[in-house]
């Protein structure tokens, strides 16, 4: 049995700690916006927050979450109220939108540290998230609005 937060409620998921955390959330929790990308933490579709941290769950095992807090993508703002999900709207960011969950956890990690990043700040942390549509501009541009409206 492992016991955590997610997304402000108490869970407990009877599996082996070595599960990575990504199926423990797809198929236990049924928390399907954290996607499966390539299985090997290179590409960022499975970015969650472990305690407020972006993390790649594809490769975390779920003992690793032990007695600690995760949002997904739903817990970000159930809404779509959270700054950046409105400013990916406002740019048109996805094509496909398969990478796209966790290209925002991985820019709301940014934007909880730093409230206005330079656009290098932005290019820097956003590295290793892979889009295979190339929306990177469009992703800087969206992550720029955010930190100003946000």
């Amino acid at each position: 049995m492992v016991a955590f937060t997610v997304n402000g409620q108490r869970k407990d998921v009877s599996v082996d700690g070595d599960v990575p955390l990504l199926w423990v959330l797809r198929e236990h929790l049924k928390l399907t916006g954290t996607k499966f990308g390539c299985g090997v933490a290179a590409c960022g579709a499975c970015t969650v927050h472990l305690d407020g941290r972006a993390t790649r769950s594809c490769i975390t095992p779920v003992s690793m979450a032990e007695g600690r807090s995760i949002t997904t993508i739903e817990g970000l703002s159930p809404d779509g109220g959270h700054p950046l999900q409105k400013a990916w709207i406002a740019e048109q960011v996805p094509q496909c939108g398969y990478c796209q969950s966790g290209q925002i956890m991985q820019a709301a990690e940014l934007l909880a540290t730093n409230k206005n990043p330079t656009r290098a700040q932005i290019v820097e942390h956003m590295d290793g998230n892979i889009c295979r549509c190339g929306t990177y501009l469009k992703i800087i541009s969206a992550i720029q609005r955010a930190a100003r409206e946000g």
